[in-house]
């Protein structure tokens, strides 16, 4: 129903929208002339409205004026008010106060006085009921409660549905009618403004300025946007007006966000901060652009204005805050171009000032921010730690490898520094397998976004090139920290430099190898393999190659290299055995799985009665095998092992070629009715892993291998010989000024048959942990006389700070010096010495990576230089009673100790035996002048490295993929070159820093009854038979059924391929050769050697004693007889010479004791130095020349 001008009633539509033409008059000949000020206003929405030409927008803005300056002005008078009644009260209470200063007291009816603090005290003043509203209020409005939250969101919430309900009414005229009853948008947009009315009337009370309050910007908004909503109901007519401020409220977006948890980081923050003042302030200035262009100049009758709609003046300031321009739309209302003048000052200053920050925190937000989204079926893995080029590259080399089968797993890099363009590229080169993400594992929102809760494990890789390893292994234990904060249950693997830093690693409550939790001590294992070199040369290069990844390279010219990666191509595996070989014994199915399978077993998972797991290493024949067994083999690949657990009796038994044993159908059978007795099988990746109830222990034997009844009987329970686990040779702790030799002292000493630790360091140095190299070489498994002796060459500082940990083992001497100088060297007979270690302390102090390693290479280039005097070392060695290294004859011809390794004495530093440590792998080409190793050959391809004469601690970077596949892998290897290192004796050593003395048990000493590693010579002994032409398949058949020795790997001469002579002695590995492979009477071979209970009795009964058959043998099944009847002429002629040379040994006059921490029932040793005869000189040439036997003249030692 429409009022036309005439006060006629015309009825139509209920909305009627007026034209421009008519709302603004632009005809200028209308009969229907229109006075600016002639209005009527309806006293009820009952009034029709009025559609003839009168304008209302003073009405709306008049309400919202009113409204902001009425309440302004109660503020002020109240305040005003307030302010004039506190200085009259304050004016009458002086007067009162003063008057009580001069009447301090009133004089009661008695006589007393009465005073002040007889006075009761006023009553405590209670909080009012205005208070509690306000504080009601105040609650209900704060963002840190839940109501408080979700009003607050709820507010912004309808402020924008406020914001989308202008822009859809921007469409139509500036002002029209409109029904309240029939336009539902209207309706929302009375209800939203009736909730804003109320919220605002929250925080009205809830204030504690009202003043401020009132002037704030979202009070203003209120004002300007709430009236005129009620005057719109009120008049039936709507004025688009000021509705536009709704816009301001994007402001508060980040504050929205912040309370939701949704931003979290600074730069997030900034960033949305910026972008809301950005739109909020470019919407609300378009509003009012729109609202003046539509409306046109009051003053002018409202007759300039001009039809835009609200984006095409959003368009103008976003031209006009750009400087730009164009010109296609402009302002024509001079209040809009007044607008504009004021604008481009503020808009062009906040546009400059904005978007180049806002278009930079975009930019640069983390290109490798986001989180990771795991794929179903997949597992993953999180590694942190120092993650660089190198570290990266030869952590993916070895876990990906392709000898694992199928690695089903996908790598997780988290660092807090973006990686380079070559680091980059590598991850971009394995995309399918590998995500790269940038934070820090301590913070626990970086966790979260790579998903550690779910993952399979965490690995941290440590820097092994810092220069404060203390430091660094510091900071990985604080990953470990964090990460088992954040989740306990996590497996992580993490790498450390030092061993006395794992101790820390038992103070995290969530810490539990039991469960998976590993520490890889570089220290720890890079010493450990370099003390099994100094037993068997080479072994540390074997041992590196079998723990890495390394495909085969097949060469085809008969060459050193062509046998030598053939053995490289060997790795360690895991398997379940089948239940075929279930009650055989050890050396039964060792022979089996190497001659039909063509697998190397060397070690399996032993349960004993209180079913406590152990990894046990070459057992004996008293070991049978258990269902559900676990065994260790050496192989070729994952696919290889495959074979032991299908291996079915019944099906292979006539099988030849073992590629053909594969899953039967009584194996399916075996699957479909599960044994209740075999462990859970866990397949990771071509590894196995071991059920959690079966946590690997140390290599122990069973119960039943006490000593005999004839070493209980002799066993001294008053002297404590070994430490308080019976794992290593143990004694009473030395002041370190009784172990230091000088030159002269050293030279009378005559050492032979020991090892020469030349190690570089002073008082600033990182300790290097020397214990970790003296604790394999006093295992327990070796009897007291045949340890050998450790002189170490170097700054007497540096030593004094290792001695803590060094002071409780026997056969320790000093030699302070440099071993850079040859008086030092000679001093100490390291033309004698068994082994010559080469170690610095200072290898990280230096930034050129290429000179980290100078000295060491100086130094073994010096050794290698040196020329020495063949006769003068043998009778120095014959004089002192010590043969050349395993020249001991107190064993009989028959035992397999007759064929260990005789090394006889050198004319020259090159056939010294050494071994040094490199940092820097590309070094390796300075330490042999004659090889022709390419300076980009990898490590384990130089043929320093294949001869066991260099180690570098980056080959034990492929134990973090080992041991992830195979937790059981690092307890293998732990045992092997540790010497019978354990997490308990970790746990002690971690109390006190050193070994704890213990008396002999028959507990303790059954830890002593493990295997050794060995090399066996084939130019002598019980195997000399096959030396010539021999099969190594009959070799290890032959050591495994007589003696128990397993043998795996053979140390041959580099040109003995070519047959004929040469001077050449160095030597290369040949990994698990096959059966049918020939051998040479030079060739060493790496063996596992039972322990031997009686080599520590006196030799009259060793020579006379008689060993049972390998198949009745209940004591020790390390030696066993064989006919003797072919040695016994060199036998009569070993007595005659053992005769001549005791008579010489009464003659000598000079006395010069031998080590002081001998055996207590050990006899002194005088020693008198004679120049050699001409006879002495022509027994040296029959030695070198017929390899005769130099007879020992020792203390004679009582062992248990």
């Amino acid at each position: 129903m429409l009022v036309v001008a005439d006060g006629n009633v015309s009825y139509g539509s209920s909305r009627s929208i007026m034209s421009n033409n008519y709302i603004y008059n632009k005809n200028p000949d209308s009969s229907v002339s229109i006075s600016k000020m002639d209005v009527i206003i309806p006293f009820s929405p009952d009034v029709p409205c009025d559609n003839n030409g009168q304008r209302m927008w003073w009405a709306f803005l008049a309400s919202s004026m009113v409204t902001f300056f009425g309440g302004l002005f109660i503020i002020l008078l109240w305040r005003t008010l307030k302010y004039l009644y506190t200085v009259c009260c304050h004016c009458n209470i002086k007067p009162k106060t003063k008057e009580k200063v001069i009447n301090p007291g009133i004089i009661q009816a008695d006589g007393t006085i009465k005073t002040d603090k007889d006075e009761p005290p006023p009553p405590a003043s209670e909080v009012g009921w205005m208070t509690s509203v306000k504080d009601w209020a105040g609650v209900m409005i704060s963002a840190q409660t839940l109501t408080g939250r979700v009003l607050v969101v709820l507010v912004f919430a309808l402020s924008i549905g406020a914001l989308g309900i202008y822009f859809i009414d921007s469409s139509d005229p500036i002002e029209s009618c409109q029904n309240f009853y029939k336009d539902f948008t209207l309706q929302i947009d009375m209800a939203f403004n009736v909730f804003f009315l109320l919220y605002f009337g929250l925080r009205f009370i809830a204030a504690n300025d009202k003043l401020w309050f009132w002037l704030e910007v979202n009070s203003v908004v209120d004002f300007f946007t709430v009236p005129p909503v009620f005057v719109s109901v009120y008049l039936n007519r709507s004025w688009l007006g000021l509705r536009f401020l709704r816009a301001l409220r994007l402001i508060q977006f980040s504050e929205i966000l912040q309370f939701l948890n949704i931003l979290k980081t600074s730069n997030s923050i900034k960033l949305v901060n910026l972008c809301s003042i950005f739109i909020s302030t470019w919407l609300t200035a378009a509003g009012f652009i729109h609202l003046v262009e539509n409306s046109g100049d009051p003053w002018e009758n409202f007759q300039n204005s001009q039809s835009l709609s609200y984006w095409e003046c959003v368009y103008l300031l976003m031209v006009t805050m750009s400087t730009v321009g164009y010109g296609d739309v402009y302002a024509k209302t001079t209040l809009g171009r007044l607008f504009m003048v004021f604008f481009i000052l503020g808009g062009l200053a906040m546009f400059a000032r904005y978007v180049p920050e806002i278009a930079a925190l975009i930019l640069n937000r983390k290109k490798y921010g986001g989180s990771y989204n795991s794929t179903r079926g997949r597992k993953h893995i999180v590694v942190c730690g120092h993650i660089t080029l190198e570290s990266v590259s030869n952590f993916l080399k070895d876990f990906l490898h392709k000898d694992r089968d199928d690695v089903n797993v996908e790598i997780v890099f988290l660092h807090n520094i973006s990686p380079n363009l070559e680091l980059e590229a590598l991850f971009k080169r394995h995309f399918t397998q590998v995500e790269f993400y940038q934070g820090s594992v301590l913070n626990p929102h970086d966790l979260a976004r790579v998903k550690i809760e779910s993952a399979d494990a965490c690995l941290i890789l440590a820097n092994k090139y810092c220069p404060d390893p203390d430091a660094e292994d510091a900071s990985n234990i604080m990953r470990v920290i964090s990460i088992k904060n954040y989740h306990p249950k996590i497996r992580i693997i993490t790498q450390m430099l030092q061993y006395h830093n794992k101790a820390h690693l038992l103070n995290i409550p969530s810490w539990n190898w039991r469960e998976g939790d590993d520490a890889i001590c570089l220290a720890e294992l890079k010493a450990g393999f370099i003390a099994q070199s100094c037993l068997a040369q080479g072994l540390s290069t074997m041992l590196a190659n079998l723990f890495s990844m390394r495909s085969f390279i097949k060469i085809e010219e008969d060459t050193w290299q062509k046998y030598y990666l053939e053995g490289v191509a060997n790795e360690m595996y895991t398997e379940y055995l089948s239940n075929a070989f279930v009650g055989l014994s050890f050396p039964v199915i060792c022979e089996l799985c190497y001659v039909k399978l063509k697998l190397l077993l060397i070690a399996i998972e032993y349960k004993s009665e209180t079913n406590e797991s152990s990894i046990l290493i070459n057992p004996g024949n008293h070991v049978k095998m258990q269902e559900g067994t676990l065994g260790f083999f050496i192989a070729s690949d994952a696919k290889e092992v495959k074979r032991a657990f299908y291996y079915c009796k019944a099906c292979h038994d006539d099988i030849t070629d073992p590629k053909r044993i594969k899953k039967c159908g009584c194996k399916r059978l075996e699957d479909e009715h599960p044994s209740t007795l075999s462990p859970k099988k866990k397949q990771r990746n071509g590894g196995m892993r071991n059920s959690p109830s079966c946590s690997p222990k140390m290599m122990r034997h069973d119960p039943l291998l006490v000593p005999g009844n004839e070493q209980i009987e002799n066993m001294d329970v008053n002297v404590k010989r070994y430490d308080s686990t019976g794992m290593f040779h143990w004694c009473p702790s030395k002041e370190i000024e009784k172990v230091i030799l000088t030159r002269s002292e050293a030279s009378m000493t005559v050492l032979s048959g020991h090892v020469v630790v030349c190690i570089f360091g002073d008082v600033t140095s990182a300790l290097v942990g020397l214990r970790n190299l003296v604790m394999p070489l006093r295992a327990s498994n070796f009897h007291f006389h045949e340890l050998k002796p450790i002189v170490f060459v170097g700054s007497l500082e540096y030593l004094r700070r290792e001695w803590e940990t060094l002071h409780n083992f026997p056969k320790v001497s000093i030699l302070p010096g440099t071993p850079l100088s040859r008086a030092d060297l000679r001093a100490v007979n390291i033309n004698l010495c068994d082994m010559c270690v080469i170690l610095s302390a200072n290898q990280n102090n230096i930034d050129d990576a290429s000179l980290q390693d100078k000295e060491c290479i100086l130094a073994s280039l010096n050794i290698k230089s040196m020329q020495f005097d063949d006769s003068i070392g043998v009778l120095q060695a014959n004089s002192q009673g010590f043969t050349p290294p395993g020249m001991d004859r107190s064993s009989p011809d028959n035992s397999p100790v007759h064929g260990l390794v005789r090394q006889a004495s050198v004319t020259t530093g090159l056939h010294i035996p050494i071994i040094t440590e490199l940092v820097n792998d590309s070094n390796v080409q300075f330490l042999d002048q004659d090889d022709d190793d390419d300076p980009d050959t990898e490590l384990y391809l130089t043929q320093p490295f294949a001869c066991g004469t260099a180690f570098a601690v980056s080959v034990l970077d492929s134990l973090m993929s080992a041991t992830y596949f195979n937790d059981n892998i690092l307890t293998l290897i732990r045992t092997l070159v540790t010497g019978g290192a354990t997490p308990e004796l970790e746990a002690l050593l971690a109390e006190e820093n050193a070994l704890r003395g213990g008396y002999s048990t028959p507990q303790t000493l059954a830890n002593r009854d493990r295997c050794r590693v060995a090399q066996l010579a084939l130019y002598d002994g019980p195997f000399a038979d096959l030396g010539d032409g021999g099969c190594y398949g009959d070799l290890f058949c032959k050591a495994l059924k007589t003696y128990n020795m397993l043998c795996f790997g053979i140390y041959r001469l580099r040109d003995a391929h070519i047959g004929a002579p040469s001077i050449c002695t160095k030597r290369y590995v040949i990994t698990n050769p096959p059966y049918e492979f020939e051998l040479v009477p030079s060739d060493l071979i790496f063996c596992l050697m039972q322990f031997d209970h009686n080599a520590g009795q006196s030799r009259t009964s060793l020579s006379h004693s008689s060993h049972s058959s390998h198949s009745s043998s209940k004591k020790s099944s390390s030696v066993h007889s064989i006919p003797t009847a072919n040695r016994q002429s060199r036998t009569k002629a070993r007595e005659a010479r053992d005769k001549q040379n005791a008579t010489r040994m009464n003659r000598m006059g000079q006395e010069k004791k031998w080590f002081t921490d001998e055996a207590d029932n050990a006899y002194p040793r005088n020693i008198q130095i004679k120049p050699m005869s001409t006879h002495m000189a022509n027994q040296v040439n029959q030695y070198k020349s017929t390899s005769s036997l130099i007879p020992p003249i020792r203390e004679v030692e009582d062992e248990c």
